[in-house]
């Protein structure tokens, strides 16, 4: 499936660092030197839902992100850079096939919005 209106994204991952308490094994380094790789795509709204108590009334609205390539090497714990914008992928990403036809139009990969 092609998106001819997709935006550029980038997709960040800490690189892998020996843990300090086991140096036989990693652990996932600082965000300060991520690997980056570019994909195409778009983040849109996925969902929304209203929370009400008794002193106030509120809208939670979850996004995706959403990519023509359902191979793309994106995994929970990676970051999502668009624009000025961060996520924190914080599911893991669906592909979902047709049944009847095979077809497997994009990948929804759900997001997290990351402060700072």
């Amino acid at each position: 499936m092609d998106l001819p209106y997709a935006l550029p994204v980038i997709r960040a991952r800490r690189k892998l660092i020996a843990d300090p308490y086991n140096p036989t094994s990693t652990v996932p380094g600082p965000w300060d030197d991520p690997d980056t790789i570019n994909l195409k795509g778009f983040v849109a709204a996925s969902s929304s839902s209203a929370l009400r108590d008794a002193t106030r009334k509120q809208v939670l609205t979850a996004k995706s992100l959403y990519l023509s390539d359902p191979t793309s090497d994106v995994v929970v714990g990676d970051r999502i850079l668009v624009g000025t914008d961060q996520y924190e992928v914080d599911a893991i990403p669906t592909a979902d096939i047709n049944p009847f036809t095979g077809w497997q139009p994009a990948v929804e990969i759900p997001l997290t919005g990351v402060e700072g």
